[in-house]
């Protein structure tokens, strides 16, 4: 079974989408995984392939969604949305632009500051999308760097499952 993960933009316009598949819950939310080669998609210009593997979480909580990857400089990127809605094999959020990074070496980034600025005035984001975004990023800025669950080993456990998954293990 695969589920399409679809990004858009404020006011609907596409942004990514690629399949993933469903791995379970936990007490954090929805867990998916993607093989290394899956295709990734911007709106409609050209796919890129996915180097390597990664897994997400769609929280049960939060105005987020998360991926860890397993062969990259980063470690954890975390991506501010709207509220994610699952809609059968679809789950869709609104990208607003922030992003938590947690890279290997232990730095936490917050970046896409200026994009989110830009768009506050282009795309007519809501005072109070502006303030709950914010909020999410500062809030998530804080778990990863102290790694607290999901940050913490979570994700990490989840992304050995789907690689020994694969492998038959």
């Amino acid at each position: 079974m695969s589920i399409e993960m679809r990004f858009t933009k404020w006011g609907g316009k596409p942004h990514w989408h690629y399949p993933v598949v469903p791995l379970g819950t936990d007490r954090h939310g929805w867990w998916l995984g993607g093989a290394e080669g899956t295709l990734f998609q911007r709106g409609d210009e050209e796919p890129i392939l996915r180097p390597h593997d990664y897994v997400m979480l769609v929280p049960d909580v939060g105005e987020w969604i998360a991926t860890w990857h397993a062969a990259s400089d980063t470690e954890i990127y975390v991506d501010v949305t709207t509220r994610p809605v699952r809609n059968g094999d679809i789950i869709e959020a609104v990208d607003l632009d922030l992003d938590v990074i947690r890279k290997r070496d232990g730095r936490v980034l917050l970046v896409d500051e200026d994009e989110f600025a830009e768009h506050q005035v282009l795309l007519g984001y809501p005072t109070e999308v502006i303030a709950r975004a914010r909020a999410a990023a500062d809030d998530l800025v804080a778990r990863v760097t102290a790694a607290t669950e999901p940050f913490d080993r979570a994700g990490h456990d989840w992304l050995a499952r789907f690689g020994a998954s694969k492998n038959g293990s």
